[in-house]
């Protein structure tokens, strides 16, 4: 039995993450709009929140290296396939599709962690697990929007690559016999990532065009620094670490449902930041996203954990319940 605690705790932490990545779009739009391709600004955003999670991963590990060599085999599948690979699919595929189209592909790595815990580890899904994920795909489609786009197979390809990753992130940061804290473990695969997106620029593999020239954000002209900080510490640094701590707590289906919240959580912030008024077909399918999430969360979907104190401690947080 999983204490009300740690399940706050990671209820807290999935709301945390989905609200961080749902900002990633706002500051992004500045950048492409500014003349920076979508690769380069996420080359830029892995690269920063890197360099910024360095000094508190190195001293959180105190020279324990040894630990981090064992975890090389994850930390490098996630950093490839989570963080690089996830992220590099999905711009392939804004490019041949809408971005709606491209979220809805991205999103069914939701099902896909089902599937996965159901083949992996004979969980299968019960029945409000169904009309959970079936409430809350049908609320995705509403809040994106997705009437009169474009459909094309390979742009389509590339989407279910991006679930593909965005499965392996949710199944990757529940890991429960993961050694590395959620904070280390988030610098490490961003430093693969980092390495990956750069050597992919270098090669001309993706499109690499940046600027230092002012960009519109908030209605007024401002340092292209400032939406790369926001990309990078906001969006990636708060996002990934609070992501894999809250996985840790709550198991990877139930975090991968609350992670549906980010798509409300981006309509929202481009609503605040960017001026885009969602509309009302968009306000009922975050309510469709929230009720799905909600009869999920009912039906107590959690994969087996281990001890709470243990998983508790791993993400830093103290619980006196």
């Amino acid at each position: 039995m999983i204490r009300t605690a740690g399940s706050g705790t990671g209820l807290a932490l999935a709301v945390l993450s989905a609200a961080t990545f749902g900002t990633s779009g706002s500051f992004a739009t500045s950048l492409i709009d500014a003349g920076w391709t979508p690769g380069a600004a996420v080359t830029a955003r892995i690269v920063a929140a890197a360099l910024m999670l360095t000094v508190p991963a190195l001293f959180q590990l105190r020279g324990r290296w040894a630990q981090l060599r064992r975890s090389a085999g994850p930390v490098a599948a996630f950093g490839l396939i989570a963080v690089a690979g996830c992220q590099l699919c999905y711009f392939n595929a804004v490019q041949r599709l809408s971005v709606g189209v491209a979220l809805l592909l991205e999103y069914l790595g939701v099902i896909l962690v089902v599937l996965w815990m159901w083949l992996r580890h004979s969980q299968r899904p019960r029945s409000l697990t169904v009309v959970g994920a079936v409430g809350a795909l049908a609320g995705l489609v509403l809040v994106l929007d997705i009437t009169g786009s474009r459909i094309d197979l390979v742009g389509v390809l590339w989407g279910l690559a991006a679930a593909t990753g965005l499965a392996v992130y949710f199944v990757m940061s529940a890991a429960a016999d993961e050694p590395l804290p959620p904070l280390v473990m988030a610098w490490a695969a961003m430093v693969v990532g980092a390495v990956t997106l750069i050597a992919l620029g270098a090669t001309g593999a993706i499109a690499m065009r940046s600027g230092t020239s002012e960009v519109r954000f908030l209605d007024h002209q401002t340092s292209w620094l400032v939406p790369v900080i926001g990309l990078s510490l906001v969006a990636a640094v708060i996002a990934y670490v609070a992501g894999i701590g809250a996985a840790r707590l709550l198991g990877a289906k139930l975090a991968s449902f609350i992670g549906l919240t980010e798509v409300v959580f981006a309509v929202v912030f481009a609503w605040l930041l960017l001026g885009q008024v969602p509309t009302g077909v968009q306000l009922v399918g975050g309510a469709f996203i929230v009720a799905g999430v909600t009869v999920v969360r009912l039906d107590g979907l959690r994969e087996p954990r281990p001890a709470p104190v243990a998983e508790v401690a791993c993400v830093g947080v103290h619980s006196n319940a």
